[in-house]
């Protein structure tokens, strides 16, 4: 009698009887992610870039339960009538010790002379620029926010300026001179309004600030930059009460350092859970030399992908 319980392996390529059972219950985890996170944010925030490390590992780790939107909250319009009173903050030359602080604390480096000789006017037009290249391609758009961010804090660039821009964005492949002129057009502002909306609704008043919200609507909003089991946590409240939660192993340094192309110490310390003075030991372990490039900045190592 013919066998019609037949496969081709996967592996093999060879094929054969399938075996003997019917049918197989099996537990597919995680094909329809159940929550939604909103990280409202602006690519000035010096507190969000404080939070890369941890935010990068939480994605990393627990990505495959939520699906992400980055939202622009709008820090700073312009200096005419801003003032950040809790901060002490009402004129650019205020913004610098204040970046100094949080650079210390977090060890993300953070240059900030720019606040006194040439500062920031908005973070508006980067907002936008974000808000364009997000319309096309989400990952891309993530990518330009990190970029931005490590020009203004970290290599003291101003990214309000439209050149600025157009070299970040020409680096990722895109034209910079036409995203950068649509960006400026209404069009852009419209899109930049509607996070603006967005972040209203969702009753942000702060950055960085995560929501984290389930099917059932219930929702966890955590302001400020937190650690990982805060975030962990927030999680874990919104999934079914039997469901449990399963981190990803973390990637290889060579696989985050091809994905991101530039690593702050402090990145890797919270990604592989080594001190400060472990990084570099780990570095040279883990890489090869043709990998990476090992540098410095404001007394904090960073390794940077060796181009080809």
């Amino acid at each position: 009698m013919t066998n019609n319980n037949m496969m081709c392996d996967l592996h093999t390529g060879v094929c054969g009887p399938a075996g003997e059972e019917e049918m197989e219950i099996i537990q597919l985890d995680h094909l329809k992610k159940s929550i939604e996170l909103y990280y409202v944010t602006d690519p000035i925030c010096s507190h969000c870039w404080a939070l890369e490390p941890v935010l990068r590992r939480f994605e990393k780790q627990y990505g495959q339960y939520f699906n992400a939107h980055i939202v622009m909250g709008g820090l700073l319009k312009g200096w005419e009538g801003f003032a950040d009173a809790a901060n002490g903050i009402s004129s650019p030359a205020n913004v610098a010790p204040h970046w100094k602080e949080v650079g210390e604390h977090s060890r993300m480096p953070i240059d900030g002379s720019l606040w006194y000789d040439n500062p920031i006017q908005s973070s508006y037009p980067p907002s936008r620029v974000f808000k364009v290249i997000q319309q096309k391609d989400q990952q891309l758009a993530s990518v330009f926010l990190r970029r931005a961010r490590e020009a203004v804090f970290a290599f003291n660039r101003n990214i309000g300026d439209d050149h600025v821009l157009i070299d970040i964005v020409n680096q990722l492949g895109l034209d910079g001179t036409a995203i950068i002129k649509e960006a400026n057009e209404a069009g852009g502002q419209q899109l930049l309004d509607q996070d603006f909306a967005l972040a209203g609704k969702l009753g942000v008043r702060g950055f960085p600030t995560i929501i984290m919200v389930n099917e059932d609507n219930k929702g966890v909003k955590i302001v400020g930059a937190r650690s990982l089991d805060q975030y962990v946590n927030g999680l874990k409240q919104l999934l079914p009460a039997n469901e449990e939660v399963q981190p990803k192993p973390q990637p290889t340094l060579s696989q985050l350092l091809e994905k991101e192309k530039l690593l702050f110490s402090k990145e890797i310390e919270i990604m592989y859970d080594v001190e400060q003075e472990q990084a570099v030991s780990l570095i040279q372990e883990q890489l090869s030399p043709i990998e990476y490039e090992l540098k410095n900045i404001l007394g904090e190592a960073y390794i940077k992908k060796q181009s080809n």
